[in-house]
């Protein structure tokens, strides 16, 4: 029997299996909190990603692990979700443009059924790894994206208006990814059980190209902490 269960406080943590999930997941622990992660099969191209993330939630010592079937591939318009869209390198990608990449609702929706989960279990904060990098190009990464969830939260579900409030908690937001990797080696994140790409090949390499490769590999490069990541021949 866990006793842990009846002495520390619930979280939910949005687990993708990239190396911000990660690191989200072991600043939660190190908080004393009990994980509950939540992960999404949402028809994403990159699916290497869910085998990452069971890995991440076992290595973390999870509670329990929920992965949520959502077929937002349906809508398409996302070059994760739409095969017909290409998922371009990152020295394609227009500076100021939102990124084709960018799934539209994706970060809403998933805070909307990590709230529902997060209730139902009783757990106050809900963490997810939103940072400086990704909200320069996402929308929904955005600090005033995720004040306003947090605010719509607690209007929105029976433990908000009975003064039981929730809190989305995105502590790596204003973060560089160098900052990020050298918090969770202190952390004793293993990055090798984490995948980032988003067009890996049918064996979970990683393409080397995209934006996730870049800012991934620029910020192990930066903190001088070798990348594991296994690269496709061609990078």
């Amino acid at each position: 029997m866990d006793t842990n269960s009846h002495t520390c406080p619930k979280a939910v943590v949005l687990l993708s299996g990239g190396l911000d999930s990660a690191t989200v997941a072991a600043i939660a622990r190190s908080e004393g909190y009990e994980l509950y992660a939540i992960s999404f099969d949402y028809g994403q191209r990159h699916k290497a990603e869910l085998k990452a993330a069971a890995r991440v939630a076992q290595a973390m010592g999870v509670r329990d692990h929920k992965v949520i079937r959502i077929d937002l591939n349906g809508m398409g318009g996302s070059a994760l979700t739409d095969e017909a869209l290409a998922v371009p390198d990152f020295a394609q990608r227009a500076e100021n443009d939102i990124p084709i990449t960018y799934v539209p609702a994706r970060n809403l929706t998933f805070l909307s059924f990590a709230l529902g989960w997060a209730e139902i279990l009783g757990a106050r904060q809900i963490f997810i790894g939103v940072n400086a990098v990704d909200y320069s190009g996402y929308p929904d990464c955005r600090p005033e994206f995720i004040a306003q969830f947090e605010r719509v939260a607690n209007l929105a579900t029976a433990a908000g208006v009975n003064s039981l409030p929730f809190r989305i908690v995105a502590p790596l937001q204003y973060l560089t990814k160098v900052q990020i990797i050298e918090m969770g080696t202190k952390l004793g994140v293993d990055y090798r059980q984490t995948v980032s790409c988003y067009n890996p090949d049918s064996e979970g390499r990683a393409c080397g190209r995209c934006d996730a490769c870049h800012y991934r590999r620029q910020g192990f490069d930066e903190a001088g902490i070798p990348d594991a990541t296994i690269y496709q021949a061609s990078n």
